[in-house]
């Protein structure tokens, strides 16, 4: 049996259509304390996040991320999920840093930009969006918002993606202002977070749609609402205008709507997301992965006549694919994974074999244990040729996951979403699943 710890998996793992590949080499977690310094940005929910509980966070968008609240010893992030998934959670999200398109050529200028066919989006309504650069390749995945004609907001991953719009729009291609604004987000998520929302800003609430949008005052601080998130459940994402300075005020009168909610302060539920086949980039995506490879070929419409950034080589991809040539060695796919239950994050790209062999092929992005499925799931890349359905695989795990130690667990290769989201109707659900590129 191959030992794990002295394999190059950089050279074992055919990683050829990439030009920096990605780092297999298995460290585990070292124990390493992160610094907190002032070269990394605190947002205007930090200090808040603190006084919560959060024990660690990570660095997203050169800002401080709250990654823990539930200590291991009391039951860890599983404790969080079940919060998520019963009552109803809030979360700091103010990494998302949200970039405004502002101007007479808004619209033009983020048609351009994203693979979605903007001008079909109505003032107060929303997307799921992403953006490639000139080869095709999945720049970042935000929530795009618009809140009128000549307004639209990304909600971001983890890139700077606002110099890159700076950068499309060097010499005033377009009339538009391009700015980072303080209207740092917070979610509440979860079956109860309607309820909760009910109480904070009123019955309103229950006739804006997934995906829209809504203006109201929380805590008597102007905000702007809408139906969207990170998990898969039912839930909304708060951005209150000048954050910096009304931070308190939001955050407090949030927690005390929701005592009798059984609200709690929760990190990003990774466990969630990754049930509903929700990517997240950096990690089941980076700047070299073209997306009919990362599960989000259906946000690259065939409809769309305007011309947009990385349309012509992405079309030649679909082509491409069309004619069982993928230009592309590794697909992500689902993953029910055996061994024993995944409970936080993997610090590690995990490796995949096949199922007749020691020598790893592939590797997993997202594991995490679900207790609907009583089965460890996890999103990974595999071979091109090994991504069918119900293709036999291993995975080797970390001896703690392990039911023998020193031996790899069986994977099969399943359909995403593994639990379907609350709110996705019939025709998201068939996009979601790589089933429609015509959108």
């Amino acid at each position: 049996m191959a030992d794990s710890s002295k394999i190059n998996y950089q050279d074992t793992v055919d990683q050829r259509d990439r030009n920096v590949p990605i780092n297999l080499r298995q460290t585990g977690d070292p124990g390493i304390e992160m610094l907190i310094s002032n070269r990394v940005r605190k947002s205007a929910y930090w200090h808040l996040s603190c006084e919560a509980g959060c024990w660690r966070a990570t660095v997203y968008n050169r800002m401080y991320h709250p990654r823990g609240y539930v200590r291991p010893e009391d039951g860890g992030a599983m404790v969080e999920y079940r919060a998520l998934v019963n009552d109803v959670t809030l979360w700091n999200v103010a990494v998302e840093r949200p970039i405004r398109v502002k101007g007479p050529d808004a619209e033009a200028f983020c048609n351009f930009v994203c693979t979605r066919d903007i001008t079909r989006v109505p003032p107060m309504k929303g997307r799921y969006v992403i953006l490639c650069n000139e080869q095709g390749k999945v720049l970042n995945d935000p929530v795009m918002l618009r809140l009128a004609e000549d307004e639209f907001w990304f909600t971001i991953s983890d890139s700077d993606l606002m110099l890159w719009f700076q950068g499309v729009n060097v010499g005033g291609r377009f009339d538009v202002t391009i700015d980072e604004i303080d209207v740092c987000p917070l979610q509440i998520q979860g079956p109860k977070s309607e309820a909760l929302l009910v109480d904070l800003v009123g019955e309103e609430i229950r006739e804006v749609p997934y995906y829209g949008l809504m203006q109201a005052k929380v805590g008597g601080v102007d905000c702007l609402i809408s139906q969207t998130g990170f998990t898969g459940e039912k839930g909304y994402e708060v951005y209150a205008y000048d954050s910096t300075v009304h931070a308190e005020q939001v955050w407090n009168t949030i927690l005390e709507a929701g005592e009798k909610h059984n609200l709690m302060v929760i990190a990003p539920a990774h466990h969630r997301r990754i049930a509903a086949g929700i990517l997240s980039f950096g990690q089941d995506m980076d700047m070299e992965s073209n997306p009919f490879q990362c599960y989000l070929g259906h946000m690259v419409p065939k409809s769309k006549e305007a011309d947009y950034i990385g349309k012509k080589v992405l079309e030649e991809t679909r082509e491409l694919i069309n004619a069982g040539k993928p230009p592309f060695t590794h697909t992500l796919v689902g993953l029910k994974v055996g061994g024993k239950p995944i409970e936080d994050y993997a610090p590690d790209f995990w490796l995949i074999s096949d199922h007749a062999s020691d020598d790893p092929i592939g590797w997993i992005t997202s594991p995490w244990y679900s207790p609907e499925l009583e089965t460890n799931i996890a999103m990974a890349y595999v071979p091109v040729e090994k991504s069918a359905l119900g293709t036999q695989l291993r995975a080797w795990l970390p001896e703690e996951y392990q039911n023998y130690p020193g031996y790899p667990e069986h994977a099969e290769v399943v359909q995403m979403p593994f639990r379907p989201s609350v709110n996705m109707s019939s025709r998201e659900r068939a996009h979601s699943e790589g089933r429609d590129y015509a959108y």
